[in-house]
């Protein structure tokens, strides 16, 4: 059901108008005043390249490969986009792609299929979760060291183009062919959304896509007609996306007049206002949005807008900070470059930006907090006084790095031992977890609920000694000191990867979620009323130490 509003049509529209305004105008310019003499400059050293330098030089790859470093010196997140990925680059927001409908896993060097998309190509042929894919178009892919990225290229295609798999299936001892037609898969938003506790919805949100928004209102209409009253929204892990989805989507919890975002960039169109319009269905809902290091862009528009006008409570950790607006042009050659064209301000008035004149300093400041401390104590967290601002209600907020939360949750390292490091590196947890279903696929084939897998799971410890066994076949030998430490850790990562591959995310996120620490805070935090709008300084948390940086 889509509820896109006038927003949503007329940004795009304006953004277009934009671009090609400041196209014609430049080309005007040109045509008027002739080369600068930086244009003649440019033209002067390709010249000399091409007719005096030692060897020959393909100019058309010369400038492919210097165009990103050009970009770079601008700041961190302007780029070349090569035509060759363009269209990779853009089908991640762009809510589908064309393929054949399957999620898979590479598993002792094989393509594993571990979900088969509902509606999707590959289920109208017949392929299932568990099957082998050995060959592709009669080319052996088993065994060869394939990558991920080689068995995208190979499945994706063109609407409508065949590709032929050979698969092999646990109950068949021959290889079974399929020729399945690629058509549009859904590229969800939407990790998983259930009632956590009574009265009280979880959503998880991957990323800010075309499709996002609606995908996000239908998951709240349908809690709310489970009993949700309240909502966590999780955006950890969430870079971002288009922005105009998370204008819309805080515009679902504030009152009309009330700003989201405003942009300011060097033209008209990249500088304007957004408001809340007041039609939004959940303004009566206590909210909480769960953060980390890598929540960033769209992310941190609507977790600002909130914090701001004192609308939601969020808990977790002071987010990536990114405040900058990147708008794309497609080149003639259908490569396309994105280009930063503004910033965005909170309602408040803070830019969460981060400093980013020194790149290597930027590439590196996830990795910095981590040596100074930050992910695991408040205290380590420098906050810039000069940046100060203030919400709605009056609490203290900071820009010029990141959203800082209201209620701060460390880095969770209970249950991490070197065992824990050793075959979470290794990937055997997700590939015990895989396997453990597809042994046991036909008995549950009928299971349709969380609560049903679990009960037919084996004993904790009885799951634990499998897993350790299988560990210590591929690589990593038993070491029960450590183990021991790790035994609830390992034992409901396990349960929640193989209720993903019987099940779905949804599953997945039900049980993890279990003990997951922010998930817990935040329950904790609207059972006491903490959330309650709108919420005052009084009901806030301590405050960081700040520091001048």
């Amino acid at each position: 059901m889509s509820r896109l509003k006038n927003t949503s049509i007329w940004l795009p529209l304006i953004v277009a108008v934009a671009f090609l305004i400041g196209f014609f105008a430049g080309d005007v310019v040109n045509r008027e005043s002739g080369p600068t003499a930086t244009q003649k400059k440019f033209q002067t050293i390709l010249n000399l390249i091409r007719k005096d330098y030692v060897d020959e030089v393909d100019l058309d790859s010369l400038l492919e490969n210097t165009l990103p470093s050009l970009l770079s010196n601008l700041d961190p997140h302007s780029a070349y986009i090569p035509a060759a990925d363009l269209q990779s680059v853009n089908e991640e927001l762009d809510g589908s792609f064309c393929g054949i409908g399957v999620q898979f896993m590479i598993n002792n060097d094989t393509i594993n299929v571990i979900e088969v998309i509902s509606g999707g190509p590959s289920e109208k042929v017949g392929l299932q979760a568990g099957d082998r894919i050995v060959k592709i178009d009669g080319e052996n892919v088993a065994g060869v060291g394939i990558t991920n990225e080689q068995v995208i290229k190979k499945l994706r295609g063109e609407r409508a183009s065949r590709v032929h798999l050979d698969v092999k299936r646990h109950s068949s001892k021959k290889l079974l062919g399929y020729d399945v037609t690629r058509g549009e898969v859904p590229v969800t938003s939407v990790d998983a959304s259930y009632v956590i506790s009574p009265g009280v919805g979880y959503v998880k949100v991957n990323k800010f896509g075309r499709t996002t928004y609606d995908e996000f209102w239908n998951a709240l209409t349908r809690l709310r007609e489970e009993g949700a009253q309240d909502y966590i929204i999780d955006l950890r892990g969430n870079t971002g996306g288009f922005m105009e989805i998370a204008f819309l989507m805080a515009n679902e919890f504030l009152e009309k007049g009330q700003m989201i975002v405003s942009t300011r960039g060097r033209d008209l169109f990249s500088t304007q206002g957004i408001q809340a319009d007041g039609n939004g269905s959940f303004k009566d809902a206590q909210l909480v949005v769960l953060l980390d290091e890598f929540s960033a862009s769209s992310s941190e528009i609507l977790a600002g807008a909130l914090q701001d006008n004192d609308r939601a409570l969020v808990i977790g950790r002071r987010s990536f900070g990114k405040g900058l607006i990147q708008r794309q042009s497609v080149l003639p050659d259908s490569s396309a470059v994105r280009l930063t064209v503004g910033r965005y301000y909170t309602p408040s008035g803070r830019c969460i930006q981060k400093d980013y004149s020194n790149t290597a300093m930027y590439g590196h400041d996830i990795l910095d907090r981590y040596e100074r401390g930050e992910m695991f104590s408040e205290d380590s967290i420098k906050l810039d006084k000069k940046l100060k601002f203030s919400t709605v209600h009056g609490r203290t907020v900071y820009g010029g790095g990141g959203i800082m939360p209201d209620i701060f949750v460390p880095n969770d390292t209970t249950g991490i031992t070197s065992y824990y490091v050793n075959v979470a590196n290794a990937g055997l947890l997700q590939k015990f977890a895989f396997e453990y279903v597809d042994s046991h696929r036909d008995e549950l084939r009928n299971i349709d609920s969380v609560d049903k897998l679990l009960a037919r799971l084996p004993k904790d410890s009885v799951l634990l000694r499998q897993f350790v066994l299988y560990a210590s076949r591929n690589g990593v030998p038993a070491r029960w000191y450590y183990i021991n430490i790790s035994t609830d850790l390992i034992v409901n990562q396990l349960k929640a990867l193989i209720a993903r591959d019987a099940l779905d995310y949804n599953a997945y996120f039900r049980i993890v979620n279990n003990q997951d620490v922010s998930v817990i805070k935040a329950l904790e935090a609207l059972l006491d009323g903490q959330a309650a709008f709108p919420i005052t300084p009084a009901g806030k948390a301590a405050e960081a130490t700040t520091d001048e940086q």
